[in-house]
């Protein structure tokens, strides 16, 4: 844990857990706060439909436009319930999957299971445990055995990932952003759940360009420390271009989710030169590992003691990430999810 991680390891008041969709609790999905930290500047506060103003013109969004699947699925192991989180395809054909156990009013790490033992899931798929994924405590290589493709299956007997601050079931919509386009992840990147047709239309008119990158998020329910598995990515030329010419302009690269930043610093050389790319990533963004290829980042908030807080560290300075995590507990921004927004700008100097 870093200086600046351990100056995050607050406890987080179960008021500031984000329990409902924004739209249920305000105007839209736009209707969330947004902390914006510049530099070692003290934090502003905004809403998130002050974006088209904030950024400039010349700036780049570049957002992540895969969608999310309805990754949980209800089966049974050796006679009791439990469900079966995917988290990803791995090469090969497997996928991973984190165990747990219905416990209202969500779910609770199951941490039986043996090599070789079968989950009996619906419409007489299977999913038979291969072996622990390396590193991981919760998660499984699993071997699926479905009647119908992978896709087709889940959107038939899946549902959305929730965990237990989101008391009630809620439409897989809920869990997409407005440009998603692509399954494959596990859980929305939700950096971009705030977004709506008119704010991407008023970014465009004042400039502001968005670009698309596709990376399926894995769950988010990994142990501290714990870091993520390998996730698929695609970057394509176009966006690739569009970071070179923004940052050659000295416009700025704001990346929309660590999902983006993570398959950027995939595919950037020493040099900060982006390049198109397509794979599975097992890149981790630390302050030791200098991001080069966004300034600044829009993003959620992170549990304390989440790896996610790397990412952040690499790109913050330490003084703003403390004083917005700070100012964001004592106004009571929302978490997780469904919660409120921070976005980080390289200072003016």
């Amino acid at each position: 844990m870093t200086m600046a991680t351990a100056a995050l390891d607050f406890e987080l008041p179960p008021a500031l857990e984000a329990r409902e969709p924004a739209e249920n609790r305000g105007r839209g999905r736009d209707d969330v706060r947004l902390l914006v930290s510049r530099g070692e500047a003290e934090p502003v506060h905004a809403c998130f439909r002050d974006l088209p103003i904030l950024l400039e013109a010349g700036d780049l969004l570049v957002i992540n436009t895969s969608a999310t699947l309805p990754a949980a699925l209800a089966g049974r192991l050796d006679g009791s319930a439990v469900e079966a989180h995917l988290s990803g395809r791995l090469p090969g054909g497997n996928w991973l999957a984190e165990l747990r156990r219905p416990a209202w009013p969500g779910s609770l790490p199951e941490p039986g299971g043996r090599e070789g033992d079968v989950i009996s899931l619906p419409a007489g798929g299977s999913a038979r445990l291969v072996t622990r994924w390396r590193g991981s405590p919760r998660l499984w290589v699993v071997a699926l055995d479905l009647p119908v493709n992978e896709l087709a299956f889940v959107h038939a007997h899946g549902r959305p990932i929730r965990y237990g601050h989101v008391p009630d079931d809620w439409p897989l919509a809920t869990y997409q952003t407005v440009y998603a386009t692509e399954p494959g992840s596990a859980e929305m990147p939700s950096a971009g759940r705030a977004f709506t047709a008119d704010i991407m239309t008023a970014l465009v008119a004042r400039g502001i360009s968005v670009s698309p990158l596709v990376l399926h998020a894995g769950v988010s329910s990994l142990e501290v420390g714990e870091p993520p598995p390998p996730e698929w990515y695609r970057v394509p030329a176009v966006t690739a271009r569009r970071v070179n010419d923004t940052r050659v302009a000295g416009g700025r690269v704001v990346a929309v989710g660590t999902t983006v930043v993570r398959a950027l610093e995939t595919v950037v050389d020493d040099e900060g030169l982006v390049h198109e790319g397509v794979g599975w990533t097992e890149t981790i963004v630390t302050p030791d590992r200098p991001v080069r290829a966004a300034h600044g980042l829009l993003t959620g908030w992170h549990e304390p003691r989440a790896s996610h807080l790397l990412i952040l560290e690499a790109i913050a300075e330490p003084f703003a990430l403390q004083s917005a995590y700070r100012a964001a507990l004592d106004r009571g921004y929302l978490w997780h999810e469904l919660g409120d927004l921070h976005l980080i700008l390289p200072g003016s100097g």
